[in-house]
């Protein structure tokens, strides 16, 4: 798929006609804006044909995933990781601010000028920062596709449902079994998929939902529902074990988990200008999926979101990956003898190039994990995954500068998205 905008850089439908797009790039019709995924730019002709695009987004705190569909055809899939390191370097920057303050001599007391500071709508900076990955990657598929819809798909359940019943509106009146979807999930959710009484040591995969009470006196609230694996649970109703568990009634943790799902939804719909923003809840996708006869797999879970269940899959998916783009001195300072600092800390640019630039090695791609004063950098290939120790920045190409995201493709089998693997990348979603 080769994504396609105008002369003006707006976003067209992408195309598979690789010929004419390597005509087009040859007479000087086009140029490359982008390696990955590849898009190009026209450079002659103003076309403005465009089909209404559906974007689906799954949040989430840790991973999120995102399909983009016509009626017909899937025509990007991702999925990305997000930063989870933010919490820990507050704090190393935190404690290290306040053991300067003991090793200096005269120092009189700090006045206390950060009380009240906190403006309406803040969030913590981890909260921030997710909220924020979110919505750069919702911009970054609507540059290079005519996005008309957006539908977020903030949380496994919906927690004003569980608390009032009668709610209404679409989503709840699809089925009569729908809203115990509902509860399930959360109920999965809020048990960490893992069996309440052997804690996972039947290896049992199959879950099931067991009410505390009979349905009949206890009802369906959540408070009354435990996880327990299918081995566990046919033991209870044999009488082989006992429950030690009672009826609760705490939505802390519910609350807690969408922290970052509702400030997304929220900043999107004042951000998200000439599209059309909605949301959903994963027990909804589920239900859909398994009445449409849908594998169970979070690709197709992505495009479910999106709307489009009848398009036709993409073969390949963009991996993403939020990493630093440079590390802090406060980070990696050494207090010495003395109260002095030794700064473990390599330059910003070392003979012009950062960590995580894409070069080009031996007519590979590598990616720079890793440099030396002396100009001799280590590698990582992107396509073998092989490392290279010791490498002259003499022998180096500079192919792309490193963002603060890194995108690389891969087929649509490999099992999840690997950690390691998407260390490297590229692309940045940022390049121009």
């Amino acid at each position: 798929m080769v994504y396609v905008q105008d002369f003006d850089g707006n976003p067209l439908m992408p195309t598979e006609k690789y010929g004419s797009v390597r005509i087009m790039l040859r007479t000087g019709r086009a140029r490359v804006v982008k390696s990955c995924p590849f898009t190009i730019q026209l450079t002659t002709e103003k076309r403005r044909y465009t089909q209404p695009v559906s974007l689906g987004v799954r949040c989430g705190s840790r991973r999120i995933g995102l399909s983009a569909t016509t009626e017909k055809k899937e025509l990007l899939c991702a999925a990305g990781e997000l930063r989870t390191d933010i919490v820990d370097l507050l704090s190393t920057r935190r404690e290290s601010r306040r053991t300067r303050r003991s090793r200096l001599r005269h120092r009189e007391a700090r006045f206390d000028n950060r009380v009240s500071t906190k403006k309406e709508g803040w969030l913590p900076p981890s909260v921030r920062s997710r909220m924020d990955f979110h919505l750069k990657m919702v911009d970054w598929v609507r540059r290079i596709l005519p996005v008309t819809t957006v539908t977020f798909e903030v949380g496994s359940y919906d927690i004003q449902k569980i608390k009032n019943p009668d709610i209404s509106g679409e989503q709840y009146q699809q089925g009569e079994q729908l809203a115990f979807w509902n509860v399930r999930e959360y109920v999965l959710a809020r048990d960490g998929h893992k069996c309440q009484h052997c804690k996972g040591k039947s290896k049992d995969p199959v879950l099931n939902v067991h009410h505390i009470e009979s349905q009949k006196t206890g009802g369906d609230a959540p408070n009354n529902l435990i996880t327990l694996c299918e081995t566990c649970h046919k033991a209870y109703h044999r009488g082989e074990i006992d429950l030690k568990v009672r009826r609760g009634n705490s939505f802390r943790d519910a609350a807690a988990i969408n922290v970052v799902k509702n400030a997304v939804y929220r900043k999107a719909i004042q951000s998200l200008d000439g599209c059309s923003v909605c949301r959903t809840y994963r027990y909804v996708t589920k239900h859909r999926r398994i009445n449409a006869g849908l594998e169970n797999d979070s690709y197709t879970d992505y495009r479910v979101i999106s709307g489009n269940l009848a398009a036709m899959v993409s073969d390949s998916v963009f991996a993403l990956r939020q990493i630093r783009r440079h590390n802090r001195q406060i980070h990696k300072a050494n207090i010495l003898k003395g109260c002095r600092l030794k700064k473990n800390q390599a330059p910003y640019l070392v003979f012009g190039y950062r960590l995580n630039d894409i070069v080009l090695f031996k007519s590979n791609r590598c990616i720079i994990t890793g440099r030396r004063s002396s100009g001799s950098f280590a590698l990582k290939d992107l396509e073998t995954g092989d490392r290279y120790a010791a490498v002259s920045y003499k022998r180096l190409s500079l192919l792309q500068v490193c963002n603060r995201t890194v995108v690389f493709n891969q087929k649509r089998g490999m099992s999840g998205v690997s950690s390691a693997r998407l260390k490297t990348g590229v692309s940045t979603p940022n390049e121009s």
